[in-house]
């Protein structure tokens, strides 16, 4: 459904819209048109995320101390769990064949947890 067909079910025309309303509502629509999303920009999206999880691994420590106890970190296992789905996202949008690859092999490492 198009943006014209939705203001038409709001009951808005474009032919009654004045100069000024018809130059905003066409900018408007062009600016939309240009942030469309593309796989180059999901891919650029993606590998923007995994370096923000990466940097955010390395800042974490492994164990949290509790007295004498020593605790694995809940934060780190659940960013290494994101790093692993940003991945494989990754490569799914790469290649095919690689996405293909990598989802074997998790699937056959899930067996082995």
């Amino acid at each position: 459904m198009s943006v014209t067909d939705r203001l038409e079910e709001k009951g808005i025309n474009i032919d009654t819209l004045n100069s000024v309303e018809r130059e905003t509502y066409f900018k408007m629509l062009s600016e939309v048109q240009k942030t469309q999303l593309t796989p180059e920009r999901l891919k650029d999206y993606v590998l923007s995320m995994r370096e923000a999880v990466e940097k955010e691994l390395i800042d974490e420590p492994e164990f949290n101390y509790i007295f004498i106890f020593k605790v694995p970190n809940r934060k780190q296992i659940l960013l290494k769990a994101r790093l692993k789905n940003y991945i494989l996202l990754e490569s799914f949008l790469s290649s095919p064949q690689r996405a293909k690859e990598a989802f074997e092999d998790m699937i056959s490492n899930i067996g082995r947890a």
